[in-house]
């Protein structure tokens, strides 16, 4: 069989899933060919120019750790960078940046044409190449054959995609791009079981027409939080987004209009994300709301371009300029992309193991929006670990497993490839029944060890990593053996802060979970030979410490879990009278009807605290039936 390039493994699409595969594979060997259809958009960020968010945030983190790219990436492209849920606890504190656009796919690019064995190649893939039952490559549309071993999928919403603003309806991967639609039938010829799901955008504003003076400024930290543990420091210049409000008349004119938006009239057939509701949906679904929020984020430092973020839309783009307009602030703004809906196939991630390979066809690995997820760091995680088990299965390795106990990405695996989805998958603090141990600022101590036995963490990194761990033991000890006594003057001066009794001595551990104790006034109990203490490291040891009696309760509330599979669900049981489910779960429960717990528990976007309170009700019925 000829073939006009051979390669150990081929990443279909050069999204953020298809980068991350890429880069992950060539680095552990394999000569990698990366397939895209427009080499300048390499790394695009299709939607809302931003890494990072709530869970998010952690799945870079994670990523960065195992040895990613993402984090590093952002790190030098990120124009406003902020630490999400400060004020909340440890566990659920998330960091986040707004992306110079431009700048952020131009890296992105740069990192891959450096990386060894790394060949980026431009072209449309519109099947494959089977040999004898086996994965042997890939063809073009130009004609050309590509060979590898193994393959990996990361098509985005371009599988088959079909365009939606207002009426007008139209075959696209994005806007601008052709869909991939014979690589859609090629995947439905091998047996894959594939179905549709949606996603949308907003339109995109000229700033020189903005009136930045009736928006609220919202800045970035002072001091940035980067994503990757090997920057020191963000050094570039940061900006201002801003927050602005829809209006009751912007509601009153949607609702009128309302037969126009193909989510209304019928037209769009996918499942849209359910966190990330258009405005359509927000005006008809909290019919009670007089105003959503909306933020302006500017797209970079070399354009007017800005981001209308929580305006996502279908409707006609004529209709979209009138409605921007009814925004104060807004009254001369104009549109230069208009907001649409996007259609595309996914197949049932329930096909793939662990290492995101398909069962059907081995050699053949999904990553990304073709597994039913949304977001770019959703996308990225999958790509590495897909990328990586490409690899190693050309070199005949042992695959890389991750557990959800452990990992963000063992949570969003597993929820994937054991219960599927009935609409597009986004990560949640709330999904990780380990959340408290899963954090941001410890996802190297967690999962670098991966990357190192791998190949993809340099020595560089891993002696920084080493250098970390042991600044952490360090001030774990001092923060167990350092003690306030009362005949000590801080004794008396912290009491007299914090207006309360200190007994008569305690560790500077047990300080820090007392109520009004800043890590501040730990910072300033240190003695001088432990200094200087970066506030990073500090935070990391107080949330250790803080968590470590609520981690073992939580494992044995899973195990718990897990003990009572058989307890059966009355039929006709009334969800939306057990108190403390939210609407999401008792819309889940209310459709699938689960007749065990076990059922309920498998279900897709049943929280841990959500089954714990179900559990609670059906033993307290049971007792007294």
């Amino acid at each position: 069989m000829s073939f006009d390039e051979v390669f150990n493994v081929i990443v279909i699409g050069a999204g953020h899933a298809g980068c991350e595969a890429a880069s992950a594979a060539a680095r552990l060997g394999a000569e990698t060919g990366l397939i895209t259809l427009n080499l300048d958009l390499v790394g695009q960020m299709s939607c809302n120019p931003a890494i990072g968010g709530i869970a998010k945030g952690h799945l870079v983190r994670e990523i960065d750790a195992l040895g990613g790219v993402m984090g590093r990436v952002i790190d030098r492209t990120g124009i406003q960078f902020r630490l999400l849920n400060r004020s909340r606890g440890p566990a659920v504190q998330s960091p986040r940046a707004q992306a110079d656009r431009m700048r952020y796919r131009s890296e992105m690019r740069r990192t891959l044409e450096a990386t060894s064995n790394l060949h980026l190649r431009q072209g449309k893939v519109v099947d494959f190449v089977i040999d004898h039952g086996r994965l042997a490559g890939v063809v073009l549309e130009d004609g050309r054959r590509f060979g590898a071993q193994a393959v990996v999928v990361a098509t985005g919403t371009f599988l088959n995609g079909l365009i939606h603003t207002g009426r007008r309806t139209y075959s696209g991967g994005r806007a601008g791009e052709p869909a991939a639609i014979e690589l859609s039938e090629a995947l439905k010829r091998l047996g894959f079981p594939v179905g549709r799901l949606k996603t949308g955008t907003p339109p995109r504003l000229d700033g020189r027409t903005i009136d930045w003076s009736a928006f609220e400024p919202q800045p970035g930290d002072k001091i940035p939080v980067p994503f990757s543990f090997s920057t020191d420091a963000v050094e570039q210049k940061q900006i201002n987004c801003y927050i602005g409000y829809t209006t009751t008349q912007v509601h009153d004119a949607i609702r009128q209009n309302i037969a126009e938006s193909p989510l209304y009239s019928g037209k769009i057939k996918g499942v849209g994300p359910r966190y990330c509701p258009s405005i359509e949906d927000k005006v008809v679904k909290f019919s009670d709301k007089s105003r959503h929020q909306l933020f302006l984020e500017p797209e970079g430092h070399d354009t007017n371009e800005v981001y209308l973020n929580g305006f996502s839309t279908s409707l006609p783009a004529e209709m979209q300029q009138d409605l921007v307009r009814m925004i104060p602030g807004l009254e001369e703004a104009r549109i230069i992309r208009p907001g649409y809906a996007i259609e595309y196939d996914f197949v049932d991630p329930r096909e793939l193991g662990p290492d995101l390979q398909t069962s059907r066809m081995p050699g053949l690995f999904h990553a990304g929006q073709i597994n039913g997820t949304t977001g770019y760091e959703e996308a990225a995680c999958q790509g590495l670990l897909a990328g990586i088990n490409a690899a190693l299965y050309t070199q005949k390795r042992d695959s890389l497993r991750l557990r959800r106990e452990e990992s963000y990405i063992g949570v969003l695996v597993e929820d994937l490839i054991k219960q599927g989805v009935d609409e597009p998958y986004r990560i949640f603090t709330s999904r990780a029944e380990y959340r408290l141990a899963l954090r941001y600022d410890n996802a190297d101590e967690r999962l670098q060890r991966f990357g190192r036995e791998l190949g993809l963490v340099g020595d560089s990194d891993w002696e920084r990593f080493n250098s970390r761990q042991a600044r952490l033991a360090k001030l774990r000890t001092a923060l167990e053996t350092i003690r306030l006594r009362r005949s000590d003057a801080q004794h008396a001066a912290v009491s007299a802060l914090i207006g309360a009794d200190l007994g008569d001595s305690l560790s500077l551990s047990q300080l820090a979970k007392r109520p009004k104790v800043t890590a501040d006034l730990i910072m300033s109990l240190l003695p001088a030979e432990l200094k200087p203490v970066t506030e990073a490291d500090l935070n990391s040891v107080l949330a250790d410490s803080l968590y470590a009696g609520y981690l073992e309760s939580h494992k044995a509330t899973v195990t718990r879990l897990y003990q009572h599979d058989a307890l059966k669900i009355p039929r006709q049981t009334a969800f939306r009278a057990i108190s403390g489910l939210s609407n999401e779960v008792i819309e889940r429960l209310d459709r699938a009807q689960p007749q065990t717990f076990g059922e309920a528990r498998r279900l897709p976007g049943l929280t841990p605290g959500a089954l714990s309170t179900l559990l609670v009700y059906l033993s307290a019925q049971q007792k007294s039936a």
